[in-house]
């Protein structure tokens, strides 16, 4: 039996944008109507900007000869459904794994750039889902999970791709739809996959249930692993996301859900499409929990804790609250629902990437410029990395059919038309 302890976190009004504090009032009074939404939108996010940007820093290890000194730093609190505890606040973190977020985040924030202007210059085709603000997610939950755990999402998928173990090479090239791609170019934007990591996929709501199914298998094997099923507040109302939950939690399958909440789903803010905003609260019987997604360190910890519920007790939905820069997709004008201010406020004031520069900086780790550099570095390497994947044929006509069926050549496949065969060479 668990207890209900759901909470509300104190600090600005709810119903203030989280940028605005008290003092602010009356100038965010005169915000023209059509940003009101964003205000709503926004409003679990709100707190106080200076504290939000980068915690506050609890303790320093020292270090001793040969080991690298952990540090530790206070996250936002967490929101419970149906718990009996929530994950510490503390969240102590070592000198490489920290750089290595910072790495991380850094290269898929900067492939989402690449891959921006490339479509711009048409050498990308089709729907294309950046994940540009979203980077905490992927990087904090993969780096809680271990070999034995899957990954499902749905066609926001480059930044999960690449910590489930692509290059950014690999990835755009199946953004251009040539050899050079992870799925040699056959699967585009939206149908990437690796051991484990099941996609990358394009139909709204679809991968929820299969990561039951995926769970399931963890459970039937009992190797101790668990699936991360992931959606977003646009496919939260889907019935196919409650279907889920219902069979997760009827058979206990260590599914961990969870909703990648980025205030819109495509150009309609939360709480215009959903009667309940509280993502976490939303599976009734399946006990939930809430994250400030755009804190790496809070993601880590939230996915530990949990993975370990999971394996103990059954299905658990989390609330990853985060917030896209760019529009849907890049066929999204993104200027009719919201402003570039209100963007601007975010990437000032709660960007996860310089949160982490901010706080290795703060732990001594390296300096400002530094990381600059480190950044300048990545940015010659995704250019270089751009330009060689271009350089790639496209995938000769007869791939058409290659992998239909797991180890089996396919022969004479038809094509358009009756006289028009395909085969698997």
């Amino acid at each position: 039996t668990h207890r209900h302890t759901h909470t509300r976190s104190p600090s600005v009004s709810a119903h203030w944008p989280f940028w605005v504090s008290p003092q602010h009032q009356t100038q965010h009074k005169q915000t023209p109507p059509r940003t009101q939404p964003i205000a709503m939108a926004l409003r679990s996010l709100s707190g106080v900007v200076s504290r939000a940007v980068a915690g506050s820093r609890v303790s320093a290890a020292p270090a001793s000869a040969g080991v690298r000194a952990a540090h530790s730093w206070t996250v936002r609190d967490y929101k419970g459904h149906k718990l009996d505890s929530l994950p510490s606040t503390e969240v102590s973190v070592e000198e490489d794994e920290l750089k290595s977020m910072f790495e991380q985040m850094a290269v898929i924030r900067r492939m989402e750039t690449q891959a921006n202007t490339m479509y711009r210059e048409k050498k990308i085709r089709g729907f294309l889902h950046l994940y540009s603000g979203q980077e905490a997610i992927a990087v904090g939950m993969r780096a809680a999970l271990d070999e034995n755990d899957s990954i499902i999402t749905a066609y926001r998928c480059h930044g999960w791709a690449h910590v489930m173990g692509w290059s950014a090479k690999a990835i755009l090239g199946e953004l251009y739809g040539l050899t050079s791609g992870c799925s040699r170019g056959k699967g585009g934007s939206m149908h990437m996959y690796s051991p484990r990591f099941f996609g990358g996929n394009g139909i709204v709501g679809a991968q929820v249930p299969v990561g039951a199914g995926v769970a399931f298998a963890h459970q039937y094997k009992n190797d101790g692993g668990v699936c991360i099923s992931l959606y977003g507040d646009g496919a939260s109302n889907q019935g196919q996301v409650f279907e889920a939950y219902n069979i997760a939690k009827l058979w206990n399958i260590p599914c961990i859900f969870v909703c990648e909440n980025n205030k819109f789903g495509m150009g309609t803010s939360d709480g215009r499409s959903s009667a309940s905003t509280e993502y976490y609260t939303r599976g009734d019987y399946v006990p939930g929990i809430w994250v400030d997604a755009m804190d790496v360190l809070a993601v880590k910890e939230a996915t530990a804790f949990a993975k370990d519920f999971a394996v103990k007790n059954g299905p658990i939905v989390m609330e990853m609250e985060t917030y896209r820069y760019h529009g849907h997709s890049m066929s999204d004008p993104d200027d009719t629902y919201r402003t570039k201010a209100d963007i601007k406020a975010v990437r000032d004031s709660l960007d996860s990437i310089t949160r982490v520069r901010n706080r290795i900086v703060e732990a001594g780790w390296a300096t400002e410029d530094e990381l600059k550099a480190q950044e300048k570095q990545i940015r010659k390497q995704i250019a270089k990395d751009s330009e060689e994947a271009l350089a790639a044929p496209e995938p000769d006509v007869n791939e058409l059919v290659t992998d239909i069926c797991f180890g089996e050549k396919a022969l004479n496949v038809r094509g358009c038309d009756q006289w028009t065969m395909y085969s698997d060479k």
